[in-house]
Formats: C-alpha cells, structure tokens, sequence
C-alpha cells in the first residue's frame, strides 16, 4: 500500500512541476505589479491551469498526509533513543594472548643478536 501511495505521490510532484512551468508568469513577484490579479488578491484562479494547479496541491497535500500516517503505523512504539539504549553492549576482547589470530608481528626484544645477513 505504502508503495502505491508514494508512486501516486511521485506522479503528482512531477505533475504538479510540469502545469506550474506552462503558467504564464504574471510578471512582480506575489502578483506585486502586475495588474492586480496575483496571490494576494480574493479572486480564485481563473484559468483552467490554475485550478488544475490547485486540484494537483490538493491531492499532494493528502498523499504527503497519507504516507506520514502509513509510517508512523509502520514504526515500532519506541523511540530512536530508546533503542539505542537497549542496544547491548560490546563484549571486550581478553587481556593477555590472542593466539593465532593476533595479526601484528611479534614485538621485537632489544637484546636478541641480530639476524646473520645472507650477503
């Protein structure tokens, strides 16, 4: 259901972009200007590209609201911090010999004779 919802939502955003881009733009912006008939005015958009707009923002609005409460059905009661909390904590490696897997060279002792060179 999720993924239906958020591929509805996806088409309407790409939709939503593509009638706002064919407007023709009104000039000043916030309708400051440019005859009067903008954003700040009562009139409601005229033109059938401005009521596609708002019908588009409208059912994008809804699939946003639907996908927040499909997630927080989703999402487990507790928080991120509680489970962070509960998480258990890592076993420390024991002190002393690792054994075979140690995987660093053996610390070389100050008073063993060198190695003969093979000149």
């Amino acid at each position: 259901m999720e993924n239906v919802v958020l591929t509805v939502h996806l088409l309407l955003a790409l939709a939503l972009i593509g009638v706002v881009l064919l407007q023709r733009s009104e000039g000043g912006g916030l309708g400051m200007g440019g005859g009067g008939g903008g954003a700040i005015s009562g009139r409601s958009a005229g033109t059938a590209l401005g009521k596609l707009t708002w019908i588009l923002a409208i059912a994008f609005i809804c699939t946003s609201m639907a996908l927040t409460i499909i997630a927080a059905k989703n999402a487990s009661g507790s928080s991120v911090l509680d489970r962070i909390t509960d998480a258990p904590t890592p076993v420390e490696a024991p002190a002393g010999d690792l054994g075979d897997d140690n995987l660093l060279p053996p610390a070389a002792d100050d008073n063993a004779p060198l190695a003969p060179s093979a000149d």
